[in-house]
Formats: structure tokens, C-alpha cells, sequence
């Protein structure tokens, strides 16, 4: 047996086999992250208390670790992976916790009680834990696809959890939260990554069906009545969602996901039209029967009105907000030296304003063009994979981020109402921090198995 017949016949073990160039960019591109945020927190501690404190490796090396932890488990277990989506998940990462942490500096001045910034980096820690579980456990991509209809099941148990009596939480007029003790958690967070799985599934399974257009009315073809059916089941359950738990924002990306993956999934666009029309109907409805909604469409519309700004739940909040990105200018004032701490909730609600009054016009382009690569990393791997399901799916998840983000900064502008969602990996919070780092590894995961995978794949339970 020649030399070359031999060594085909010996299967290497996979961790020891040559590692993918995308490997090597990744970790060249994850030692800048790292190196990004140390800087980020060198000057903030340089400009607020004008010294280099001992908490700065408390921060920096359980966060290092953790993200080069997690460079190895892919090295091992994803090695063809997308060399991108974990790097920018990292910097933004890092920048929300700097700017956390410059917020608590303030708080620490001004009554001594540090709030969020070391509850942040634990539940990062966590959360690059829970994404290197599911880069090693999900064994595939289509594995998710065998559970379409128990993520149907577990997607709607965490959204309603909430109502339950006992240990469902109502904090700033939302009840969102369910809580053991003093620890509280957002359901919902994970409910969107459940319900996108099932959203995939089925539209997967319905496709066909739902691609078949009906009669023209006013020259432009409908869809059947029949498959208007799943529009409008989502459009009820977003509305009680908004009704019951009075959360817009949720409600929103519900509803604007669901369009958006059957948009996908068929190539209809009248699907959107409909979706968009639903909306803005629903909207209008809302505003008319729920106060909760009124009061928001009227701090949206009239922010700058005396009776608004005084009220209670007015447009406070968003008109320090404007001010604080106006007051950021071209350049930002620098890291720690502007004053974000003016604006209420800055730390989660409001971080983009506290990071555009830091860092400036230039700042927030740099950051949105960091979601902008992100989200086309995932429509990029949903468009250069083989399965439908995982097109899907990494086009739901990737929209998940996109929706959100584009929701809270429109709200922080003006140009939607605010509706309480926070920026994805930056703003302060477990929840959202969890469910966003899960997403991030089903997208490597799925970018992992590209052109490995059948069109089809067990049956779906």
C-alpha cells in the first residue's frame, strides 16, 4: 500500500486535522476585539477618575477568556465556520460593556452603588457559554428541523409564562418578566429564536401553497383567503401580546418577522403589502382602545409639547435622548466625557444615545455598519445554503437582529415610537444578551454545515 493510500485510509481525528484559513483570519480579528475593549476601558478610567484602576482586569480577562474559549471550541467543533459573526459579536459586546461601565462610574460618584457593569460581564460570560453549548451539542443545523412544532409549543409557553401569577413581574408598566427570588428573567428573549425555528418549519412545509396567488382585485393578485389564515393567527397573537403585556416592541417584531420570512419563503411581495397594511390597521386600533399606545404615538408625535414632557411615561426620556445625540456632534465628546447619565434607563433603552453622544456621527456609523455586516453574514450563509430550512432559518434569525435594532434606533430618532426593545448585544440585560449570543451560534453552526446538508431531513415533530 503506497504512502497516500495509507494516509486516505486513516480518518485524523477532526481536532487535529489542518484548521481552515477562516479559522486563522477569525482569531487574527478576535485578538483586535479583545484588544479594542481594553482600550475602551483603559480610557474611560483615563478620562472619568484619571488613573488606571485594578478593576480593569476584572473586566478585561474573564471577558477575554471567554471569547477566546469560545475561538477554540469553534476551531474544534466548527471549523469551517463563518469568520466574521464571532468578531463582531465581540466588539459589539465589548463596547456595550464600556459603556455600562462608564455609566456606573457616575452612579459609583454620586451615591456609591455600582449597578449593572459587573452583572454584565457575568452574564456575557454566560451567554458565550450558552453559544459554545450550542456550536458543541447542536450536532447539526437540520437537527432543529426535527422540532419545528415543540418549538411551536416551547416558543408560546415562554411568551405567556409572564401572565402566570406567581411568578410573572410587571417592571416599568410591562409584564415581561418572570422572577424566582431576586432574580428576574425576560422570556421573551428566548420565545423569538423558538418561534423563528417554527416559522422556518413551517413555511418550509407551506410554501408551495402560500406562493399560489387568488383573483386580482384593483389589477393586483391576492393570496387564497385559505393562506391568509397564518397572517392573520400572527397578527391576532401580536396584538394580544401588545394587549396583555402591553409590549409594542415585541408585538412589532413578531409580526415584521413573520412577514419577512414568508416573504423569503414564497417571493411574494404582496405578502409585505398585506403584512404592512395589518400593521398599520392594527396600530391604529391600538391607539384608539389601549392608552398605553396612545400615550406613546403621542410622545412620538409631540415630544417637545410641555404636557408631554412632563408627564409621567412622556417623551422625557426621548427628548434627553435627541439631545444627547446632538450634543455628540461629528466626533463625540469621548469616551467618559460626555454626559449620558442625563438620559433615563441609558444603560439599556437608551445606550445608542449614550454611545452617539460619546463617539459622535462617525461612531454611529461605525457601529450600525458593524450590524449591517453582521446581518448580511447571515442573509450571505442563508443564500449559500442548501437546505431550505436553513436558509430559512439563518434569514429569520439574522432578521431578528435586524428588526430589533432597527426598532429601537428608529425609536431613538424619531422615526418609529419607542417601544421598550433593547440594542442587541450592547444594551445592559441577561436576557436579551443570552438570546442573542444563542443566535450567534446557530449562525455558526448553520454557516458550518453550508453544502453539507440534504434538502430534506427527518420528520418534524
Amino acid at each position: 500500500m503506497s504512502f497516500t493510500n495509507l494516509t486516505d485510509a486513516i480518518q485524523l481525528p477532526r481536532i487535529i486535522r489542518v484548521i481552515p484559513r477562516n479559522r486563522n483570519i477569525e482569531a487574527w480579528l478576535l485578538a483586535f476585539a479583545i484588544g479594542l475593549f481594553a482600550f475602551e476601558l483603559a480610557q474611560i478610567q483615563l478620562s472619568v477618575l484619571e488613573i488606571l484602576r485594578g478593576d480593569f482586569w476584572l473586566y478585561f480577562l474573564p471577558f477575554a477568556a471567554a471569547s477566546i474559549a469560545i475561538h477554540f471550541v469553534l476551531r474544534i467543533r466548527a471549523s469551517e465556520a463563518d469568520s466574521l459573526i464571532l468578531p463582531i459579536g465581540v466588539v459589539l459586546n465589548g463596547l456595550g460593556i464600556a459603556e455600562i461601565y462608564r455609566l456606573d462610574l457616575h452612579t459609583v460618584a454620586v451615591n456609591g452603588t455600582e449597578l449593572f457593569a459587573g452583572k454584565q460581564i457575568i452574564w456575557t460570560c454566560l451567554a458565550i457559554a450558552v453559544a459554545a453549548v450550542v456550536v458543541i451539542f447542536v450536532p447539526s443545523n437540520l437537527f432543529l428541523r426535527r422540532y419545528v412544532y415543540v418549538s411551536m409549543f416551547i416558543g408560546v409557553a415562554l411568551l405567556l409564562s409572564p401572565m402566570l401569577p406567581f411568578i410573572g413581574r410587571t417592571i416599568n408598566g410591562a409584564r415581561l418578566w418572570i422572577g424566582i427570588g431576586p432574580l428576574t428573567f425576560q422570556p421573551g428573549e428566548l420565545a423569538k429564536i423558538a418561534l423563528t425555528v417554527f416559522f422556518a418549519g413551517y413555511l418550509v412545509t407551506r410554501r408551495d401553497s402560500l406562493a399560489i396567488v387568488g383573483r386580482k382585485v384593483l389589477g393586483v393578485r391576492l393570496p387564497r383567503a385559505r393562506e391568509l389564515g397564518p397572517i392573520i393567527s400572527i397578527w391576532v397573537a401580536s396584538l394580544m401580546v401588545l394587549v396583555l403585556q402591553r409590549d409594542l416592541g415585541t408585538s412589532l417584531l413578531y409580526f415584521g418577522l413573520f412577514i419577512v420570512m414568508i416573504y423569503v419563503a414564497t417571493g411574494r411581495a404582496i405578502y409585505v403589502v398585506v403584512g404592512l397594511s395589518m400593521a398599520i390597521s392594527g396600530a391604529l386600533v391600538a391607539s384608539r382602545v389601549a392608552d398605553y399606545v396612545a400615550n406613546r404615538f403621542n410622545a412620538w408625535l409631540n415630544p417637545f409639547d410641555q404636557a408631554n414632557y412632563d408627564a409621567i411615561g412622556g417623551s422625557y426620556q426621548l427628548v434627553q435622548g435627541i439631545f444627547g445625540l446632538s450634543h455628540g456632534n461629528l466626533l463625540g465628546a469621548g469616551l467618559g466625557g460626555g454626559l449620558p447619565h442625563l438620559v433615563p434607563l441609558a444603560e439599556s433603552d437608551f445606550i445608542i444615545a449614550s454611545l452617539g453622544e460619546e463617539l459622535g456621527l462617525i461612531g454611529m456609523f461605525a457601529i450600525l455598519g458593524l450590524y449591517l455586516l453582521l446581518v448580511s453574514r447571515g442573509v450571505r450563509i442563508a443564500f449559500n445554503h442548501n437546505d431550505d430550512f436553513s436558509k430559512l432559518l439563518a434569514v429569520g434569525l439574522s432578521f431578528v437582529i435586524a428588526l430589533q435594532l432597527f426598532i429601537v434606533i428608529g425609536g431613538v430618532t424619531r422615526v418609529v415610537p419607542l417601544t421598550g426593545l433593547t440594542t442587541p448585544l450592547l444594551a445592559a440585560g441577561g436576557s436579551s444578551l443570552i438570546a442573542n449570543w444563542i443566535i450567534i451560534g446557530v449562525l455558526l453552526r448553520i454557516s458550518d454545515s453550508m453544502g453539507s446538508g440534504p434538502r430534506n431531513f427527518g420528520a418534524v415533530n
